[in-house]
C-alpha cells in the first residue's frame, strides 16, 4: 500500500505503466487481471489524483544531436527565497537544463544539461548559467556514461 488511495491493484498498474507508457488500456487490464472498462477507471483516478502526472517518450539524444550531458553544481550567494526563486524562474526558460534539483548542503542546485558538443555546452556556460540571477560559482561534471537510467520509481509489484 503506497498511498491512501492506492491499492495492490493500482500498484500494478502504475508499474506496468513505467515500464511501457503505451500499452492499451485492454492490454494493460489483461497484465493486471482487471476487464478494461475498470482498468481505464483506475487509471483515470491514478492521472486524476497525480499519482500519474504524465506520459512522454524517452528519445536518444545522439541520435538528435546531443552528445554531451554535463551536471552542473550551481552555488548561489543567497538562499533567500525570492533568490531560490529567480534562480530556479531562470533555469525553467533554459532548454539546455533538462533537470533541476534544489538540494541541502554545500551546493544549492545541481542541473542535468544536455548540449551538441562541449563548444556549445561552454557557450551555454558562460552566455546563460554563470551570469543566473545570484550564481556565486558553477561546478561542472561531464557524463562520460551513462549505466542506468530508469523512470518512476521502486514498485512491490
Amino acid at each position: 500500500m503506497a498511498g491512501p488511495n492506492i491499492d495492490d491493484i493500482d500498484l500494478q498498474i502504475l508499474g506496468e505503466l513505467q515500464k511501457d507508457g503505451r500499452m492499451t488500456n485492454v492490454e494493460l487490464a489483461r497484465k493486471v487481471g482487471l476487464t478494461a472498462p475498470p482498468c481505464l477507471r483506475r487509471v483515470r483516478a491514478l492521472e486524476e489524483a497525480g499519482a500519474i502526472t504524465s506520459y512522454h517518450a524517452v528519445v536518444d539524444p545522439a541520435m538528435l544531436g546531443y552528445t554531451i550531458t554535463v551536471f552542473a553544481m550551481v552555488s548561489l550567494k543567497s538562499q533567500a527565497e525570492a533568490d531560490l526563486k529567480a534562480f530556479q524562474d531562470h533555469v525553467a526558460a533554459l532548454p539546455e537544463v533538462r533537470e533541476c534539483h534544489m538540494l541541502n548542503g554545500e551546493i544549492d542546485f545541481i542541473l542535468k544539461v544536455v548540449a551538441r558538443d562541449l563548444q556549445s555546452f561552454q557557450q551555454f556556460l558562460t552566455s546563460k548559467l554563470t551570469p543566473a540571477p545570484n550564481v556565486v560559482s558553477v561546478k561542472t561534471s561531464l557524463t562520460i556514461r551513462t549505466s542506468k537510467n530508469l523512470p518512476g520509481v521502486p514498485l512491490p509489484v
